[in-house]
């Protein structure tokens, strides 16, 4: 697997104050969506204070800098760049001064067809500072709020111009304003802990600064939070349709969240099992590749009747960014981060199950890694269908011509990862992954059919 994270947001609504903290508490659990980089931005008496800086959520902040942070209102975010660069300039929140005051945006997602709103943003004397498109929203919002009575007011009317993906928190000096685009292509959830009001990209964040999961955020939603006040604006919810991207459940949401109603764990263990009916093979054990292999891994045994074994230990000090460009790094970075354990396999017929196959660099080191070990026949599973398209809305796929599944078939790609059998997770199954969702669903990745039209 060599598919990147999206990025996660987190924001805080306290009179009692600390969301400095608490902030930080929440991105430290949503830091396997984006590795990168990192930010806090906070409100104290309006007056807006902020860090952010390349790095993980706990080598950015100290102590130190919290307590200066502290403020009753805060937006996190950890990046991993699907547009823009590596760059500290790029991290968020993203921070504004204008003549109403002050903005800070934190963003999940990828829009689409930004040219001519960025040219017209720059020919009205706009100077970007970054080279993302969040800071597009934020300027949006910024030009909106010019024109009309308050900050919601501004993100409801900015959301009009705006196409693709987001998942917004917007704070300004008195509100913390949360808002999805019309598509749901991202999750973004509301919790509370007593008088606070509490929004993140995963229920897991909440659980982990011991908020009480409310409600998922409808697809066009605006939440407003004002003190302990919370409003919401449904103008732009008007015959949306939900296209949550299937990917949270295949890889990028931690197992114990919950997706828009659908336990992400129960949705991978769901994939195993359809797997295994569709491509059940003689072997004597099923190992996952971590992390998010395992549910599948441990699906498929269930469905299959095989003894599921930890078969791959994986480097807890490696994030998952560790991998680097190139071939030759991206193979020598897999022996790194994953390290056979030859008691379980030695001897054996192993199924391997991977959450998704993208250029086959990955599958193949394992494969050898397997045979080294011992294994006598590796049959290797996919729990998600082939790749054939690129992601525009926030996933960090690569174009068809680096997807493997674009150039060869099925027994190609199995020759060359070396093994003895491979089989994908069917178009019919990715489906039925997720019964509990109260969401449709955006697979362009896997069919090459959007939910909005691309420029």
């Amino acid at each position: 697997m060599a598919i990147h994270e999206e990025c996660g947001v987190f924001g805080i609504s306290d009179p009692r104050g600390d969301c400095a903290r608490t902030a930080y508490y929440g991105l430290y659990s949503l830091q396997h969506r984006g590795q990168e980089a990192c930010g806090i931005a906070t409100i104290n008496d309006r007056e807006l204070s902020y860090h952010k800086d390349v790095g993980l959520v706990g080598e950015v902040f100290t102590p130190e800098l919290l307590h200066q942070l502290d403020g009753t209102m805060a937006v996190g975010h950890v990046r991993y760049a699907t547009t823009g660069g590596t760059r500290r300039e790029n991290a968020q929140p993203l921070t504004l001064k204008y003549v109403k005051g002050t903005l800070a945006l934190a963003h999940n997602g990828n829009l689409v067809g930004t040219q001519e709103l960025r040219t017209g943003f720059e020919y009205r004397g706009a100077i970007f500072q970054t080279t993302t498109d969040s800071e597009l929203i934020a300027y949006a919002i910024a030009q909106e709020r010019l024109r009309c009575g308050s900050a919601e007011e501004a993100v409801v009317r900015a959301m009009k111009l705006l196409r693709g993906a987001y998942s917004l928190i917007v704070m300004s000096p008195q509100k913390l304003i949360a808002a999805r685009d019309p598509w749901g292509f991202r999750p973004l959830c509301m919790g509370r802990r007593g008088d606070a009001v509490i929004f993140a990209s995963e229920s897991c964040a909440l659980h982990a600064v011991g908020a009480q999961y409310e409600r998922e955020l409808e697809p066009g939603e605006v939440v407003v939070a004002e003190g302990t006040q919370v409003r919401s604006i449904k103008e732009n919810c008007a015959g949306a349709s939900s296209h949550m991207c299937i990917f949270e459940y295949i890889y990028f949401a931690r197992p114990d969240s919950d997706i828009c109603g659908q336990s992400v764990h129960e949705a991978r263990r769901l994939a195993g099992k359809y797997l295994a009916r569709e491509s059940a093979v003689d072997a004597d054990v099923v190992i996952g590749v971590p992390d998010s292999g395992l549910d599948a891994a441990m699906g498929y045994a269930e469905e299959s009747g095989l003894p599921y074994v930890i078969g791959l230990v994986k480097n807890r000090y490696i994030g998952r960014t560790f991998i680097t460009p190139g071939q030759e790094s991206r193979e020598q970075a897999v022996r790194i981060k994953l390290g056979p354990l030859r008691s379980s396999i030695e001897g054996k017929r192993v199924v391997v199950i991977d959450d998704s196959i993208v250029r086959g660099t990955t599958s193949r080191q394992i494969v050898s890694l397997l045979r080294e070990a011992g294994a006598t026949e590796v049959h290797m599973r996919s729990s998600a269908p082939p790749f054939i398209a690129p992601c525009y809305f926030g996933t960090d796929i690569p174009d068809r011509e680096q997807l493997i599944a674009c150039q060869y078939t099925v027994d190609e790609i199995r020759d060359m990862i070396g093994a003895d059998s491979l089989a994908f997770l069917s178009l019919d199954a990715l489906h039925r992954i997720a019964p509990d969702a109260k969401c449709g669903f955006c697979d362009g990745c896997f069919t090459g059919k959007y939910p909005i039209a691309l420029d």
